[in-house]
């Protein structure tokens, strides 16, 4: 079993903005870069936990997040049942390189139920928000190059004090 490296660990469970956070930690440097944005059948899992037909179809974006280094910090994946585009989120199909985080946290506090878990590319937070009565899962893992971030700046502040 995965230990959470301890600087991973507030990531992991912060409730809010990952975006707002991620801008904060990297003083106003914070851009998106979409990989991938494709139309998928929901994975029962997901299905199951957002109480939706597991044959049901999904939008799903893909992209890295980047803060003030050139590697990428975390890998984001959303996703959101076509039900959902069909309310107001379906603003988030033509979002391009705007944060989610922008539209998610603007004027309101989603519900929001979290699950960690260990992928291929690293610690992960799957986040399952409920906004304005539409559900859709975003998922965030955060990279080495994340981690090795903090470490660095961990051990910049011990060296100060």
């Amino acid at each position: 079993m995965q230990q959470i490296p301890a600087e991973l660990k507030t990531w992991l469970y912060a409730s809010g903005s990952l975006t707002q956070q991620l801008t904060d930690l990297a003083d106003g440097a914070f851009r998106v870069q979409p990989t991938k944005e494709h139309f998928q059948r929901l994975q029962f899992i997901d299905a199951k936990w957002m109480g939706m037909p597991f044959q049901h179809t999904s939008w799903v974006r893909e992209s890295f997040l980047y803060g003030s280094d050139a590697e990428p910090w975390v890998k984001a994946k959303s996703i959101f049942p076509i039900l959902s585009l069909q309310g107001r989120a379906r603003l988030f199909k033509h979002i391009g390189k705007k944060p989610i985080g922008w539209f998610l946290f603007q004027r309101t506090n989603p519900a929001c139920e979290r699950r960690v878990i260990w992928l291929e590319d690293g610690w992960t937070r799957q986040s399952c928000y409920t906004w304005h009565g539409c559900k859709f899962i975003v998922q965030e893992t955060f990279l080495a190059s994340f981690e090795q971030f903090l470490q660095k700046q961990n051990s910049a502040s011990e060296g100060q004090s």
